[in-house]
This record gives C-alpha cells, structure tokens and sequence, in this order.
C-alpha cells in the first residue's frame, strides 16, 4: 500500500478529531493510531491546535438530563458483558470520546455552550481554512430547520468580495447557497426550503465577487470548510 504524504495524514487527522469519518473509517484510523507514529503525532496536533477553542466558552453545569444520561451509562457498563448491547457501545460518541478524539468532542461541545444547552443542539460544524486548518467559525442547530453560523475571529475580505455561505447533502447534486456573510459577525438562516439537515452535510464559506457568486454555484477559493456532526 501507497503510504500517505505528509497532507494526506494531516487531513485524515483532522477528519478524525473533528469526528468527520464515517464509523468503518474511524475503526480503521482508532486502530493504526496503536502503530502509526507519524499518524499518532498528527492527530496529537490536531488535538493540541483544538483544545484551545475550549477557552472561548465559559464552564457550565451539566443538565440533569446529562447527568440521568451518564448514570445510565455507567449503570450498563457495569453490567456482566455478556447483558452490554454492543450496537449502543459503538453508536454513543460519548464514549468514543475516550479515543484520541475526545479532546476535539470537548470543544465542540463547548461551542455549543455559548447560545443553546447541548440537549437542544443536534448538528455541530467546525469551519477550518483548508491550507492552515485553523478554525475560524462553528456551524451549530438548535432544531432540524434552522442554523446558526457562529465567528471565532474577524477574518479580513479583500475590497469589492463578499463570503458567501453553501452547504450540500452527500446525494445533493451542487451546493446550495445560504446567503453573504459579514465577516465577524453571526448568522441565522432558516432552512424552510431545504432538506432536513444530516450528518456528514458539507458547509464552506467561499471568496466569492461582491454580491455574491454570479453563477449560483461556488466559483471562488474556500476560506472554511467542515462536515456536520451529531451530537444529540
């Protein structure tokens, strides 16, 4: 086999700790991280490049209904193996955040602390430049039909260009415009004429002409792009 360059390992690195793989994929890079050094220094830095979003968010309780859920959790997992369901070990993220991914899952979370309590949030989405993979905004839901577009930082747009915000389904056949962006600044788009939100959804912000793209569809260079996660 072909040995991954030194992007390729960083992108695989970055879908694993920003949760992006499939399950199938992240069974397949959980177990080469026990071997692959240049893999498991790769999803350490994605890891150490994350953890410092958690600062962004102020520490808040978790809900009783958190609480109810982890105690459940733990009631099970001290149950003989032969009563766990192992179909349930596998979907629950929570616990999958014990891999090298649980530090990504933490400040995801975290963002979804700064405008909605995580049992209302079902899709989180972490924007990244894909050159520096430096996060600049989180895409996060409250409920299937609306969104939230969320800056972390004030990203300069050069004279006469504007951001243009797309997503698009896995079956979807082209991108679907959800309006300009102002650098900096949050933004809400309702959802009325799309189809329900899903995991895995591609989000970008592109370098589109003031006005937007002529064409409807993406036309200049992506600034930011990430796949949504599920989280509740």
């Amino acid at each position: 086999m072909k040995p991954d360059t030194a992007e390729e390992l960083d992108s695989l690195a970055g879908e694993f700790v920003l949760g992006t793989l499939s399950p199938q994929q992240h069974a397949t890079v959980t177990e080469r991280l026990v071997s692959d050094l240049a893999l498991r220094a790769a999803v350490n830095a994605w890891e150490a490049r994350l953890l410092e979003l958690t600062a962004l968010a102020a520490p808040q309780p978790p809900s009783a209904r958190l609480w109810g859920r982890i105690q459940r959790s733990l009631n099970e997992l001290a149950a003989p193996a032969a009563q766990q369901r192992v179909k349930w070990w596998r979907r629950l993220g929570l616990w999958q955040g014990l891999s090298a991914a649980g530090l990504a899952a933490s400040a995801v979370l975290a963002f979804t602390l700064l405008t909605a309590p995580p049992p209302t949030t079902q899709f989180v989405v972490v924007l990244v430049a894909p050159n520096s993979q430096t996060a600049g905004w989180v895409v996060q839901t409250s409920d299937s039909r609306m969104i939230e577009l969320i800056p972390l930082g004030q990203d300069a747009v050069p004279e006469g260009m504007a951001l243009q915000f797309w997503t698009k389904g896995e079956q979807w056949q082209a991108p679907v415009s959800l309006g300009l962006v102002k650098p900096g600044e949050p933004y809400r788009v309702p959802l009325q004429s799309l189809p329900p939100l899903e995991a895995n959804q591609l989000f970008e912000l592109t370098l589109e002409k003031s006005g937007g793209s002529p064409t409807g569809l993406p036309t200049g260079p992506v600034k930011f792009i990430g796949r949504a996660v599920k989280v509740i």
